[in-house]
């Protein structure tokens, strides 16, 4: 019997914070907090500040009928900048790709810990699900880099007046949402390269290639003997049997002088 679950407790682990690296992705992607725009005309946003999403922007006001007014950016709309647009499409492949990894770590981490056929596919179970961890935290990296650049660049998105923005802010800032998709991505990344890197080996007990020795398998009880190509090693493990079945409690006397 090939034992393996003590080779499998750090992809366990890996699995789990896999989970949580999932759950992250889909919080980053829902923040509305991606970037911080401060404007200077506060008739409007009286915060004066609004958060600009890849979903949607708003803001706090006393103007308009609603106190948070927020309006959805579709990615068909032709002011949508790239960033945003490339955001959209590589975080819901990102929530993909981390839900797959997930479902494929479970399935690999079973086999390790319960399944006892098809064990020669084990390692490439591990294999594909640190390739979806690794691809997630990419498809992550790539938008939440990109719109880190734009805030350092101070780039400009022309809202429709629907919006009630300006083109361009007086100042911009990284959002919440940004640091929230950084730390998932670096818990794929580190749960890809635990599955990448998973590696067991079949042992051998070297008491069993040894003769004249008595050995015994992992259940507690002796190797039974399948062959019996030699005679002098089937005596030995008739002595090996008889050594552990005997018991002097239950030896009859004439056992004793």
């Amino acid at each position: 019997m090939l034992y393996l679950a003590h080779t499998a407790h750090l992809q366990f682990l890996a699995l789990l914070l896999g989970c949580v690296a999932w759950i992250l992705t889909m919080i980053a992607a829902g923040l509305n907090e991606w970037r911080l725009w401060y404007v200077a005309d506060n008739s409007t946003v009286t915060s004066g500040v609004a958060w600009v999403g890849i979903w949607r922007a708003c803001f706090y006001s006393h103007a308009l009928s609603t106190f948070e007014f927020c309006r959805n950016i579709d990615i068909s709309e032709g002011f949508v900048p790239m960033e945003i647009s490339v955001g959209q499409v590589l975080l819901a492949v990102a929530w993909i790709c981390g839900l797959s990894g997930n479902i494929c770590a479970c399935f690999a981490v079973r086999m390790a810990y319960f399944s006892m056929d098809r064990r020669y596919r084990i390692r490439l179970v591990f294999s594909a699900a640190g390739a979806l961890y690794v691809l997630a935290a990419v498809c992550s990296l790539v938008p939440l880099c990109w719109n880190i650049h734009s805030v350092l660049t101070n780039s400009t998105i022309h809202f429709p007046p629907e919006f009630h923005l300006p083109p361009a802010p007086k100042e911009q800032r990284v959002g919440s949402a940004v640091f929230v998709g950084i730390g998932a991505s670096v818990l794929n990344v580190f749960c890809g390269l635990t599955f990448l890197c998973y590696r067991y080996t079949k042992r051998q007990s070297r008491a069993g290639k040894e003769p004249g020795r008595c050995t015994r398998d992992s259940l507690g009880g002796p190797w039974t003997l399948t062959t019996l190509s030699q005679k002098p090693a089937l005596q030995n493990q008739s002595a090996c049997v008889h050594q552990e079945s005997d018991n002097p409690v239950f030896s009859t006397e004439e056992d004793y002088p």
